[in-house]
């Protein structure tokens, strides 16, 4: 699905990748978790074709960059980002917005069709988000505005669905509302292979059996989750020594110091 050989991105004299080597096979579901200025962002960029590396090679779902039309490539890949939402016309109905996700476009252009209608239709129930279908995007809330950007993300039936800090300004609530259906839709058998991005451990999910631990621009470490996951792994990316608490499965990481001050 995905494969990244010793790639680096400069501008300037700034490194923003660095012998970056990554490989996503089908059937895996992957979180990639680094705090900000990480690389995150610049990493997604790549996978979606805005961004060309330096150097080394960059292969997703077989094509290989510099062989392929990118264009092209990107219907296939579906991107949920809060930084998405600036870029919608906020009077357009959610309904529409979901149906620009056929063509991987921001807008439409001419009338949905009714079979178009008719599915992103059912893509919004399938989220909870029947009721407002015809509500125009800009007084929906930021819950029910990530929701909608999911469904639209569906709308091209992906191969990969990127899922960018999806979380992002969600109440307690809301957060857990749409962590639940992540992981249920992680779970169908025709589910697309899913890259979740954060900085939280406690957002990755038990379908996430893999993570990539992002710094300063370079892998720090990738494999299986529990592995990576570890008191002792955590405390070397963070630099500070941490306690991580396993609870319903979910990974919670506090500062030690914190810890250590509460006992006294």
């Amino acid at each position: 699905m995905i494969d990244i050989q010793n790639v680096s991105l400069w501008r300037g004299n700034a490194f923003l990748l660095k012998n970056v080597s990554w490989k996503v096979n089908a059937g895996e579901h992957w979180a990639i978790l680094g705090l900000n200025g990480s690389g995150k962002t610049t990493l997604l960029n790549m996978i979606n074709g805005y961004l060309f590396p330096s150097s080394g090679e960059v292969t997703v779902l077989g094509q290989r960059f510099g062989d392929y039309d990118l264009r092209e490539l990107r219907k296939s890949i579906g991107w949920v980002s809060s930084a998405l939402q600036e870029r919608f016309y906020m009077a357009e109905s959610a309904v529409d917005i979901v149906v620009s996700g056929k063509s991987a476009m921001i807008g439409l252009l001419t009338e949905p069709s009714e079979e178009d209608a008719a599915e992103a239709n059912k893509l919004l129930d399938q989220l909870g988000c029947g009721s407002y279908a015809k509500r125009a995007y800009q007084t929906l809330s930021q819950g029910e505005k990530q929701k909608v950007l999911i469904a639209r993300a569906l709308m091209a039936k992906p191969q990969l669905l990127v899922l960018d800090e999806p979380c992002t300004g969600l109440d307690l609530f809301a957060r857990e509302q749409l962590l639940t259906f992540i992981e249920a839709l992680g779970r169908k058998p025709d589910a697309p292979v899913l890259l979740y991005v954060t900085h939280r451990t406690e957002e990755i999910l038990p379908i996430f059996s893999h993570t990539i631990l992002l710094k300063k621009g370079h892998v720090y470490e990738a494999g299986k989750t529990e592995a990576i996951l570890s008191e002792k792994v955590l405390s070397s990316f963070f630099d500070e020594p941490v306690q991580v608490r396993k609870h319903q499965k979910r990974i919670w990481v506090t500062l030690a110091d914190h810890r250590h001050q509460a006992e006294d």
